[in-house]
Parts: C-alpha cells; sequence; structure tokens
C-alpha cells in the first residue's frame, strides 16, 4: 500500500482536519486548580485535569492525580488510585470518571434528530486490573444513554481503545450554553445504572454496559486515562494535539484560577477616601461560559506602595459577576486618612477561584 493511500485512510471522513475534537483537554495537559498535586476524595465533584470531573462515593482514602505517566506521543494522564476498597451496592450512581461537552460544541451532531451522526470516541487507558470495562455516552441530563464497553488486555499497560456510536436520533440534546454531551467512565456503579450493551435507552445508564469490573472494590487498584478524543465519523484519527494557550484558552471559558503570589499585590484597587473600603475590578481573561460563581483563597491585605500594607478585616467580596468581569470589595483593618492606589495581596499566596463549569 502507498504512502498516500495509507495517509487517507487515517484522515477524518467528515469535517475539517483542525477543530475535529469534541473533547477539551483530551491529553489532560492543563490542571488550573492542582498543577499536578494529589486531591484526596470527597464523595463529590473533584477535577484533577480541567474539564474532567472525577467521582467515588465508595473507596475511602482514594485519590486522583495528574501524572507524568502516558503512552509515545503524550506526557501527562489522569489516574486514580483506590483507597480502601468498597463494593457498591445496585443503587450506587457515583463512582465515575466523566466529561460533559457543552450543547453549543456538539449541537452538529445533530442528535435528537433523523439526521444524527456517528461518532468515535478514541482514547488511551491503562489499568492495574486487566477485564472489561463499563462505559456510557449520553445526554447531560442522563434521560438518554448509550451503555457499552471495553477491555483492558493486560494489567499496567498502556491501551488504545476507539468506540463508534451511532447517533440517537431521539431525546432531549442541548444546543445552547447548557450541558450537551456526556462521557462517563465507570469506576463501579451499580446494577440499576447499568443497561444492554450498545443500544440507545431513554434511561440513566451512567453505569454502561451491564456487568464491568467494580474498579472501586479494590483497594490500591489504578486506573489512568489520556488522549481522549471524540469525532464524527465511523473511524478514529490521530489525536489532534493543540498549543498548551489553544487549550489553556478553551478551559478558561469554564474555570479560571487567578493565582495571587505577590505579597505586594497584583490587582489594583481604589480606597473610598477617609474609609477603611477598597474597591476594584477585574476583566477575565476568557468570555466565560456564564456568569460564573467566585470565591476566593488567601488573600489577606492591601497594599498601598511607599505607604502601608494593611490587613483586611472583611473580604474580599466578589459582586455582579458577568461573562466578562466582577467588581471586588475589601475592608481593612485601618482606615487611612490619604486616599492613594492600593493592590490586593496574599502574605502566603492565594487566589480567585472563578468557576463556570457545566
Amino acid at each position: 500500500m502507498s504512502n498516500a493511500r495509507k495517509l487517507a485512510d487515517n484522515l477524518p471522513t467528515e469535517g475539517s482536519l483542525s477543530g475535529r475534537n469534541i473533547i477539551v483537554n483530551g491529553a489532560q495537559t492543563i490542571d488550573q486548580r492542582n498543577n499536578g498535586s494529589a486531591i484526596t476524595k470527597n464523595g463529590g465533584h473533584q477535577y484533577a485535569t480541567d474539564r474532567f470531573v472525577c467521582r467515588l462515593i465508595q473507596s475511602s482514602s482514594s485519590t486522583f492525580q495528574r501524572v507524568v505517566d502516558a503512552p509515545s506521543g503524550f506526557y501527562n494522564s489522569m489516574k486514580v488510585t483506590i483507597g480502601t476498597g468498597a463494593s457498591p451496592s445496585s443503587g450506587d450512581g457515583g463512582n465515575y470518571f466523566s466529561y460533559v461537552a457543552e450543547g453549543q460544541d456538539s449541537s452538529y451532531l445533530k442528535w435528537g434528530s433523523s439526521s444524527a451522526k456517528t461518532v468515535t470516541l478514541s482514547f488511551w487507558v491503562k489499568c492495574s486490573i486487566a477485564g472489561a470495562f463499563s462505559i456510557m455516552i449520553g445526554n447531560n441530563a442522563l434521560s438518554r444513554s448509550y451503555p457499552t464497553s471495553y477491555t483492558i488486555n493486560s494489567a499496567n499497560t498502556w491501551e488504545y481503545k476507539t468506540i463508534t456510536v451511532t447517533g440517537d436520533t431521539s431525546g432531549t440534546w442541548p444546543t445552547d450554553n447548557t450541558g450537551g454531551l456526556r462521557v462517563m467512565w465507570d469506576w463501579g456503579n451499580g446494577s440499576n445504572f447499568k443497561g444492554t450493551a450498545n443500544a440507545w435507552a431513554s434511561a440513566d445508564y451512567r453505569g454502561g454496559a451491564t456487568g464491568g469490573t467494580a474498579l472501586c472494590a479494590t483497594s490500591g487498584a489504578t486506573w489512568q486515562i489520556t488522549g481522549v478524543q471524540m469525532e464524527v465519523g465511523p473511524q478514529s484519527t490521530p489525536f489532534e494535539h493543540e498549543l498548551v494557550g489553544v487549550t489553556l484558552h478553551k478551559c478558561q471559558r469554564y474555570y479560571i484560577k487567578h493565582v495571587i503570589n505577590n505579597i505586594n499585590g497584583q490587582i489594583v484597587m481604589s480606597q473610598d477616601r477617609g474609609t477603611s473600603t477598597y474597591y476594584g475590578q477585574l476583566n477575565f481573561m476568557q468570555e466565560m461560559r456564564v456568569a460564573p460563581t467566585v470565591t476566593g483563597t488567601g488573600i489577606d491585605r492591601v497594599h498601598k506602595p511607599g505607604v502601608v500594607y494593611d490587613t483586611i478585616a472583611t473580604g474580599p467580596l466578589f459582586y455582579q459577576a458577568s461573562v466578562n468581569g466582577m467588581y471586588i470589595l475589601a475592608v481593612s483593618t485601618n482606615t487611612h486618612a490619604t486616599s492613594s492606589t492600593a493592590f490586593l495581596g496574599a502574605n502566603n499566596g492565594g487566589s480567585i477561584n472563578i468557576d463556570a463549569e457545566l
């Protein structure tokens, strides 16, 4: 077979050569929240890497982490290590790894109509346990599910998996800025959340196909993933690597960690003359999906250069957040009669956490 023929066989059958991957951060490159540090499971939704949710209601002391361990052609992967194992009951539905695509990013699939397109999901996975594992593709409301499975042939070995799914012609599939399409890798959901393999159903089958290995039931078990790609067509193509700045920009539509690591401050604040109140404004690096929820960590002072460092008694408070920015209010411990420019700072490092996740 000629090189030209080999190349042609490996190109997308539909759509453009670039921008074909519906998944953002599939190579597990961006980790704004943790910067590679391990996090211990708390039972809720947690992000070991941007855009990908980890959840375990079973297995105490489990950890999630972006690690430098990946197959050839990649650098990072997301790794879960199971703590004290637990066998899920039939009603357990909170043991999974999940990605939600915004409706506007999956609208061209035309799912929910007679023109629904076929897609192929591909990923690299490594697990300490060999066997069959379950996975689901569905809508974010979990009212439409396509349960299926993949097989780990050799423990502790990177393996490439592809799953082709005929588009759903039924159900409701949002096309706006809410959650559209969801992929869920099962870590041990109960039997109530599993269904018949390789068929669309009007049910919440977040646990994928009936059966499958319950990762969370084995203490010390590990599972890793990278190179996640979903594209239109009946075949997978080589992973679409992006410049890191491109991937970061995409992630910041959903979450921005604005780091304040300087005691002298990094956000301009203006004092309300003769009071201890300071006002500021922060414009976001990226227009966000919706007006975000904003929290602060470690921000404890205002700095008026050449005048004073002053601790914060109240705040900082964040208000009137929009998709483009927000206002900040902080009340210092002391009142200073001389009004001048000040900066919001953190003595031991801090951040503003701006969250518009799906």
